[in-house]
């Protein structure tokens, strides 16, 4: 399938850039992309999860950062399903910001309880569209009158946190060969105070929406793996125009059937969905089992063909350099390649 004119022009735009330039963000507001997973009432898009996966797709395959940035962001807006109620209104019924969340998965920062507010200090990694954000998420270990708390099993309390980027100081050391324009700098919260009602557990959502029945883990897997997905169709199509006379067969068949496969999980959750079915861990590790072979399977591939694809394959200034580099910066994020 050929790209439109003004996709086509979107990927000039996001060539080479190690920030996106204000026409590209300005584009990812008018489209409210940021906004995919959340809510109609919320000002969002609310598409199904078919539909959020095709659309991430694209993007990736436009551009790797495009897609990588706004399936990370627009999944950090999904956490709107965990927020309290009063967060969530003030977050996103907001005219004067269109609201981009972002930030790490790691635990790197305290979070100490007084009263009804917790005093946030630390510095957490690799915070996907940093310059981009309008709040950052991050978690942190609890502590009370200088006490670490425990869980039953005696592990460390944890909790998820959103906070304003004017309490936050970004880091700039994103320096990767890809996924420039992701811009996934660290950032650092200093002794700031936040409201009780601005944190958040994982998987425990307060919205009725269909979306926010599937596991965390779930949706983190489908939407990852449609950007590895993207990104190997676009090399494809580059490829194809630097050795016409090759044979693509290996990498046109993997990624037929890595379509194939997340098409039908997707059809399967949502009629799961409909059907009030309880996603259990077994089901979860089979999807992550076959979206980790599926991407190790588009890895081989690319690496395979690379060789093969001359000089210019190598050059910066091509798009197939760019999309080697963005592809082989993304297999490093750790969701697929825990042992």
């Amino acid at each position: 399938m050929k790209l439109e004119d003004e996709q086509l022009k979107l990927r000039e735009h996001c060539f080479g850039a190690e920030v996106f330039s204000p026409l590209v963000q300005e584009w990812i507001r008018d489209g409210n992309l940021w906004n995919i997973w959340v809510p109609k009432a919320y000002g969002g898009l609310e598409m199904t999860l078919s539909q959020g996966l095709v659309k991430l797709k694209e993007l990736a395959r436009i551009d790797g950062s495009l897609g990588w940035t706004i399936t990370l962001c627009s999944g950090a807006n999904y956490f709107i399903g965990n927020l309290q109620q009063c967060t969530s209104q003030e977050i996103f019924n907001n005219s004067e910001f269109s609201p981009c969340l972002g930030g790490s998965g790691g635990v790197y920062g305290i979070a100490e309880k007084i009263n009804d507010h917790y005093k946030i200090s630390g510095t957490w990694h690799y915070a996907t569209g940093a310059p981009y954000l309008t709040h950052f998420t991050l978690n942190a270990e609890i502590s009370e009158d200088g006490k670490k708390l425990l869980n039953k099993d005696g592990s460390p309390t944890i909790k998820s946190f959103v906070i304003p980027k004017t309490k936050v100081r970004i880091i700039e050391d994103w320096n990767t060969m890809g996924l420039k324009a992701t811009a996934t700098h660290s950032f650092e919260v200093e002794d700031k105070f936040i409201h009780e009602n601005c944190s958040f557990v994982y998987n425990e959502f307060h919205l009725p929406h269909p979306i926010f029945k599937i596991p965390f883990q779930l949706f983190a897997d489908l939407t990852l793996w449609v950007n590895y997905i993207g990104m190997a169709e676009h090399f494809l199509e580059e490829a194809i125009k630097l050795a016409p006379e090759r044979n693509f067969e290996e990498l046109e068949d993997t990624i037929t059937l890595s379509n194939q496969k997340i098409a039908h999980f997707a059809d399967e959750i949502e009629d799961g969905i409909l059907k009030n079915m309880v996603f259990n861990d077994s089901y979860v590790k089979e999807i992550h089992g076959e979206a980790s072979n599926m991407v190790k399977n588009i890895t081989r591939s690319i690496v395979s063909l690379f060789p093969y694809l001359g000089v210019k394959a190598s050059r910066k200034e091509e798009q197939i350099n760019q999309i080697f580099c963005d592809y082989f910066t993304a297999t490093q994020h750790h969701i697929f390649t825990r042992k």
